[in-house]
């Protein structure tokens, strides 16, 4: 997302770089720069005036004219102001009450229904609710009702719905009267939307908020419609005063000035970030997170998330102990290839690495994961734990079986051989944290 600003970005830092000082000329130069690519990508004008004024007046303070790394200094200033502009810090749901209820809003076709069975999710998952029920109080956009039950179904959370009932309100009640009933400890109300914004939708958008008293009015907005969505956030903040925003298709190639504009319009903290199609792509935004991404430094915050919601810390360091004294196996290797799988592709795990965000444009195939799966499942319980002399006509035999060639199975078997010789070569940890400072190497 956000790759042209990302670009314009990377290229001005590359520019200022090379500079031995900043000096007026050519700050105003790079602060030209900041602005018209804000422009570009969509930032509201009034947000990229503010962010451009607080970069220039804090650039052109002396310590920064005298500081070693002028054009370091200049990328840390953006990436401050732009942290400061979307927030600060990340914000937390709001899920007091029993249940808590979360009401989501928006105009249609901003990913508002896929969104409450995401939210859903990612909560139990989480471990902040126990047993949530979704009510669908969508009765405009047909379909809307079938949607949500197919959803509720894929990740096996209940959805309250009313057959025959026009009124949402009603089905709002009654949800609710259900949620306490059977002890739901979380209550998410899905809600019309309309390609537009009229009186009849705020008008129900009041009346269920008045009925429901929701811990949290989150309005959902598609990061695809850019102003757009951050001028139709602040007309819903002033009829239902929202609590937070969700920002969704964040996975696109969008200009996505959304991203950077919509906090300091409405005045509301970004909550979450939709980020691709499954029921296990929402993350909360975090400002520091998009900061990164939006100046290509990658993201390591949510590569830590990921990594840390799929590796087992036991595991983990079983295969230090294997690494460091050059016992690993294949079944090793497997289990490693099965790991970074559930985290996401290659692409967008590359892309979240810091100074590797330009290669999640190459095209990265994870078919190739496939490949060396299906080549060690192949092998002997004895080859896999290195037992057993991995020969030709065994290699030939492996590659029939594993649908791939012999060169394949070739250049796995040297791949993995070159990995462990690197590892016996290495010098014993001691001597290496002495070589590192007294560091330890974890």
């Amino acid at each position: 997302m956000l790759g042209a600003l990302t670009e314009k970005m990377h290229d001005l830092f590359s520019k200022l770089s090379g500079k031995k000082k900043l000096t007026e000329e050519n700050i105003a130069e790079a602060v030209s720069e900041v602005r018209l690519a804000l422009l570009e990508a969509d930032v509201n004008y009034s947000v990229a005036k503010i962010l451009v004024k607080r970069v220039k007046e804090k650039v052109l303070g002396e310590e920064v004219i005298k500081s070693v790394a002028p054009g370091q200094q200049f990328i840390k200033i953006v990436h401050d102001e732009l942290v400061a502009l979307m927030g600060g810090t990340e914000q937390a749901l709001n899920l007091q009450g029993k249940p808590a209820i979360l009401m989501l809003c928006g105009l249609q076709g901003s990913g508002k229904t896929t969104h409450c069975a995401k939210l859903a999710n990612y909560l139990r998952k989480h471990k902040k609710c126990r047993h949530p029920l979704i009510a669908a109080c969508d009765l405009q956009r047909p379909a809307a009702i079938e949607q949500l039950v197919v959803l509720g179904k894929q990740i096996n959370v209940p959805v309250f719905t009313v057959p025959g009932e026009m009124d949402p309100v009603k089905i709002a009640r009654a949800a609710l009267a259900k949620a306490i009933q059977e002890d739901h400890d979380l209550l998410i109300v899905d809600t019309a939307g309309r390609l537009h914004i009229d009186t009849e939708l705020m008008d129900q958008l009041e009346r269920l908020k008045n009925t429901l008293n929701p811990a949290e009015v989150l309005f959902v907005a598609n990061a695809a419609t850019g102003q757009d969505a951050v001028t139709v956030a602040a007309e819903f903040n002033k009829r239902v005063a929202v609590t937070g925003t969700i920002l969704t298709m964040l996975d696109s190639n969008m200009r996505g000035g959304a991203a950077i504009s919509i906090r300091e319009v409405t005045g509301k903290p970004l909550k979450f970030e939709g980020i691709g199609e499954k029921m296990d792509d929402i993350q909360p935004f975090n400002p520091q997170s998009m900061a990164d991404r939006i100046l290509g430094m990658g993201d390591t915050i949510n590569l830590v998330r990921k990594a840390e919601e799929h590796i087992n810390e036991e595991d983990a360091k079983k295969l230090e102990q294997k690494l460091r004294t050059a016992t690993f196996t294949f079944d090793d290797y497997l289990k490693q290839i099965q790991m970074v799988k559930k985290m996401g592709s290659l692409k967008s795990l590359m892309g979240m690495m810091p100074g590797m965000s330009a290669l999640k444009n190459m095209d990265f195939n994870d078919k190739e994961f496939f490949k060396v799966e299906a080549i060690i499942q192949s092998m002997t319980p004895g080859e896999r734990l290195g037992k057993n002399e991995l020969s030709v006509p065994r290699r030939k035999r492996i590659a029939c079986g594993s649908g791939t060639t012999i060169d394949d199975v070739n250049r796995l078997i040297k791949s993995f051989k070159n990995a462990k010789q690197f590892f016996k070569n290495m010098p014993n940890m001691k001597t290496l944290e002495k070589l590192m400072g007294g560091t330890q190497w974890r």
